[in-house]
């Protein structure tokens, strides 16, 4: 069975050529670019992939617009912060070379940031939705971040025993832009609902106690901790984020100034 890779990219020149370069033995590779300006459409079109152009408007949309670009019957998807393996590579060729238990598959993934490969935090291993799959076997929600799912299938989701590789953040700087964006996009999803800034402050905190105690961050170092403080910065900002859009704040207004004892012509 033929097997179509697609990978969600934006202003990504520094990471689409690993990207594709790891699925480089599927039979066809689709990259789902939103009008990057960096030339990311470009490296991957030298390493023969197939460019698609969608308008952004939430992830999940994207994602079920990129699956109706692939033209095979299994569909394996990656971001481009993430590495396809070889040993997940050659699972799922095995696997297809069969009969397939089930219709979709979660794909372990291995992080690795601050020099060291996360070993708890709530990283290890951690899934997404499933990332290979039959077309037509599931949908994503279309949510503007974090989308679930909705399988199309009475077959249960099965999982692959090998990991792929995600390199979620490259530097500090982008630990924080990435953490405002989802914030941006997560506060979408709270539309509707009136929260509060201790609200956001009480899930914050629980964000922080959950990936540094919980989940055992503490044993990941100092990786463990930023990323913990990066989930309770993510979290505050969601919700503050919404709660400013009810509040709808008003900038203080005030009338032209001039100087003292000026006239205004009549």
């Amino acid at each position: 069975m033929k097997v179509s890779a697609y990978i969600i990219a934006y202003n990504s020149a520094d990471r689409i050529a690993a990207a594709v370069s790891s699925v480089l033995w599927a039979d066809e590779i689709i990259v789902a670019d939103s009008y990057s300006t960096d030339g990311t459409d470009r490296i991957a079109q030298e390493l023969g992939a197939k460019v698609v152009q969608i308008p952004f408007h939430g992830f999940g949309q994207l994602r079920n617009q990129a699956i109706e670009a692939c033209q095979y019957e299994w569909i394996f998807s990656l971001d481009t912060d993430e590495l396809c393996t070889p040993e997940v590579r050659d699972e799922i060729l095995a696997l297809l070379s069969g009969s397939p238990a089930h219709d979709a598959y979660l794909v372990p993934r291995r992080n690795y940031f601050m020099g060291r490969w996360i070993e708890h935090s709530g990283w290890y291993p951690n899934f997404r939705q499933p990332q290979l799959f039959r077309k037509g076997a599931m949908r994503y929600m279309e949510l503007p971040v974090h989308e679930g799912y909705e399988l199309l299938t009475d077959k249960p989701v099965g999982r692959l025993h090998h990991a792929i590789w995600q390199i979620p953040f490259r530097d500090f700087e982008e630990v924080v832009r990435k953490g405002n964006r989802y914030s941006t996009l997560g506060a979408l999803k709270l539309e509707g609902k009136q929260v509060s800034m201790g609200e956001a402050l009480w899930h914050a905190i629980w964000a922080f106690l959950k990936h540094y105690l919980a989940k055992r961050g503490f044993l990941d170092g100092w990786a463990g901790f930023v990323i913990a403080f990066g989930s309770f910065e993510g979290t505050f900002y969601r919700y503050a984020k919404r709660f400013e859009r009810q509040a709808r704040w008003a900038i203080p207004q005030q009338p032209p100034l001039r100087r003292p004892g000026h006239l205004s012509p009549e």
